[in-house]
């Protein structure tokens, strides 16, 4: 089973969308969610600042990726 781009176009994540089985790993995941953070509110608390420290450098590594560093050609 190849992951990323299909023959089509699609990916996998593209095909899962709107199946049954995507529903229901969804659902799954969601009820963890809720789960996590009803019996483990204090440790999430904890943890808060720890996590905003670390998206901050996740998000310039990975937010900035788009953007094109590149000079214009002065001819």
């Amino acid at each position: 089973m190849e992951i990323g781009p299909q023959p089509d176009g699609k990916s996998w994540r593209s095909r899962l969308i709107g199946t049954p089985l995507g529903w229901t790993l969804s659902l799954v995941v969601a009820a963890v969610g809720v789960y996590l953070l009803a019996a483990h509110t204090g440790h999430l608390l904890a943890a808060l600042p720890y996590l905003l420290l670390i998206a901050c450098p996740l998000m310039h590594f990975f937010g900035h990726g788009s953007h094109k560093h590149h000079k214009p050609d002065d001819k």
